[in-house]
């Protein structure tokens, strides 16, 4: 299927607005790379309130990084940690902060938005240490966030999907938190640029192969390293135990193929496995809440995490 007319007219329109000297973010520096997060959050509208915003920093290794807790009402019947995206060098919880707040008053639950540590001032693992110790941090905290016991979820798209795979197995070989249900929206789950969606001409639009291999290069400099499970979830020997998953990828995506081989690969090692793949859509989808790609993606999310807590809630009965 073709690139959705929508997704068309917002690429055509970026191309017209762009400096005709503008360079590709692969031969961009990361300090000139994250100001284009920036302006892409600016189109994102108008950010629903929350009955509480709070903002904490947690200590991890020999630095820290910050959390911004999101509670949409009184009573949030689950909390979600949300990493996000931007290929482990960009990206932040403020360029987040409507769509994680849009994420908390379409679900009801809190969200705990993670502000990981980038490369490369701070390579592998540091990012995937943070997010874990985000996730003990909220398990910790969740009556003070809830009220009460809830259901845990961990969610993120691109280079925060695959954060959440890695903290969802470090969980399970770790004993805990326990995680009702692991988000990945077009995750990162491996380090190999020769996949058919990678060389695919169609699929160099918002993300290009160009793009992930600069990402790799800042994220995991050591090509060896890349084959970690931590690193790339998708190496890893075992995924049986882990928790259900959700798994969106997209039609016209750099990362569509190891995404879904990840999603099949929970299936065969007997994790329960929605997924679906958004036709017409590109990287980037979910959180370019402008395009009407972005809600169907929230749809599929939302009633998935809404299943989760109607039915932890029957069983507390």
């Amino acid at each position: 299927m073709a690139l959705d007319p929508a997704t068309t007219m917002f690429i055509q329109s970026m191309a017209e607005a762009a400096d005709a000297d503008a360079k590709p973010l692969h031969e961009m520096t990361p300090e000139e790379a994250r100001g284009f997060g920036g302006a892409m959050a600016e189109m994102a509208g108008p950010a629903p309130p929350m009955a509480r915003v709070e903002e904490h920093t947690v200590e991890q290794g020999d630095g820290s990084f910050s959390l911004r807790v999101l509670v949409p009402n009184d009573t949030p019947p689950g909390v979600i940690v949300y990493y996000h995206g931007g290929g482990w060098v960009i990206g932040s919880i403020d360029e987040t902060d409507t769509m994680a707040r849009k994420l908390a008053e379409r679900t009801s639950c809190a969200v705990v938005n993670v502000e990981y540590r980038l490369a490369p001032e701070h390579r592998y693992p540091t990012a995937a240490d943070d997010c874990y110790a985000a996730l003990e941090w909220t398990a910790a905290h969740i009556r003070e966030i809830a009220g009460r016991e809830v259901p845990l979820f961990v969610a993120g798209d691109s280079a925060g999907g695959n954060l959440s795979a890695v903290v969802a197995r470090r969980s399970r070989d770790r004993g805990g938190p326990e995680i009702a249900l692991q988000v990945l929206i077009y995750p990162v789950t491996d380090a190999d640029f020769e996949r058919p969606s990678y060389v695919d001409p169609a699929n160099e639009l918002l993300l290009t192969k160009e793009a992930m291999v600069w990402f790799w290069d800042h994220y995991v400099p050591e090509a060896e390293r890349r084959a970690e499970p931590d690193a790339s979830p998708l190496r890893a020997d075992d995924l049986s135990g882990l928790p259900p998953a959700v798994v969106l990828t997209a039609e016209h995506d750099v990362l569509r193929d190891e995404g879904e081989e990840y999603a099949r690969r929970l299936e065969e090692a007997g994790v329960p496995v929605n997924f679906q793949r958004h036709p017409g859509q590109m990287h980037g989808f979910f959180t370019l809440l402008m395009l009407p790609g972005s809600e169907r993606g929230f749809q599929h999310v939302v009633k998935a995490i809404r299943s989760v807590v109607v039915k932890q809630a029957a069983v507390a009965r």
